[in-house]
């Protein structure tokens, strides 16, 4: 089995929404499914036992990485050649990009190359030739910095949709240890797939361990409410053993008050019954309109955690059933 896979500088936040919507002016047809980025690696066939190989490639590129700033724009294009219209990357930090690039671009990510490597972030693909014309007169003095601190691996899923799966930041790991045994330590926006397998055996062993081999996993469950089509609210957690935990009931601030979380929170209560549990928990912050809200629904407070956020206590709720 292959996995399309790609390498990419996602442009931060709010610049990734800045430049969404130039991308929504010109009709870029990828817009939606791509997320705003800088190109390192287009997309490429990586078999399924070697995306270990992959993550560590990637791993490695970052941790010889820091943080660095490009100018992006003026828009700039590629006819005659491509009809793309694009902000290409200049300034001190393009010299960064490069040697990345150089960095990813190994063995299981390396792939045979139509065109040159031009850093730049497109803004349309398949642009009219006059409506190229068009933007770089009218867009002529656009000019923005964009700051990366990490590179992302992303897989291209149905629909063409690209999602990123990993990030690794730009950072020398931590090395620590006591006696000579040496532990690398390093930081980044979400685990891995090898790091994520290892979690999932981990808690596998330590369930089997701590509540007996008996014991069965989460069971998550999600319920959406839609009136005319339209979602108005969801709730979402898991069962285990004989306990239900919500994880969060969401109902759209245009239809509070209509009874939609009544309604959720009923089928999740009925739901947990099915599925044999006695007792259903949930947290939120103290004092607020969904502590009320349970509360009033005959959920009691178990424990409070004061203070939590920003000042606030963060209570936890139960409901025998």
């Amino acid at each position: 089995m292959k996995r399309r896979l790609g390498v990419a500088l996602l442009l931060p936040p709010p610049l990734d929404r800045e430049v969404d919507a130039l991308r929504r002016a010109c009709d870029d047809g990828s817009l939606g499914r791509i997320p705003a980025h800088l190109t390192l690696v287009p997309p490429v066939n990586v078999r399924e036992d070697r995306l270990h190989g992959a993550l560590a490639v990637l791993r490695a590129a970052a941790t010889t990485t820091r943080p660095f700033t490009v100018e992006l724009g003026p828009p700039a294009t590629f006819l005659p050649d491509s009809p793309t219209l694009y902000l290409g990357a200049t300034g001190p930090g393009v010299a960064a990009v490069g040697e990345l690039r150089d960095r990813v671009f190994q063995e299981p990510l390396e792939r045979t190359l139509t065109w040159p490597f031009v850093p730049h972030v497109t803004l349309a693909d398949e642009m009219a030739p006059e409506r190229i014309e068009a933007a770089l007169t009218s867009m002529a003095g656009y000019v923005v910095e964009a700051t990366f601190e990490r590179v992302h691996l992303l897989e291209e899923g149905p629909g063409r949709v690209w999602t990123p799966i990993t990030a690794a930041t730009f950072a020398a790991p931590a090395v620590v240890g006591r006696g000579g045994l040496e532990l690398e330590l390093s930081v980044s926006e979400q685990l891995d797939e090898d790091a994520d397998r290892f979690q999932l055996e981990a808690w596998r062993t330590l369930r089997a361990e701590t509540l007996g081999p008996e014991a069965t996993p989460e069971q998550p469950f999600a319920i959406t409410a839609r009136r005319g089509g339209e979602i108005v609210g969801v709730a979402a957690g898991w069962t285990q053993g004989d306990v239900a935990h919500l994880q969060s009931l969401m109902v759209g601030a245009a239809h509070r008050g209509e009874g939609v979380g009544t309604q959720l929170l009923a089928a999740v209560e009925s739901l947990a019954v099915d599925r044999g549990c006695r007792r259903l928990a949930v947290r939120t912050f103290a004092a607020t309109r969904a502590h009320d809200f349970y509360r009033g629904r005959g959920w009691v407070d178990e424990a409070r955690f004061s203070p939590w956020v920003y000042g606030r206590d963060f209570v936890q709720l139960r409901r025998d059933l």
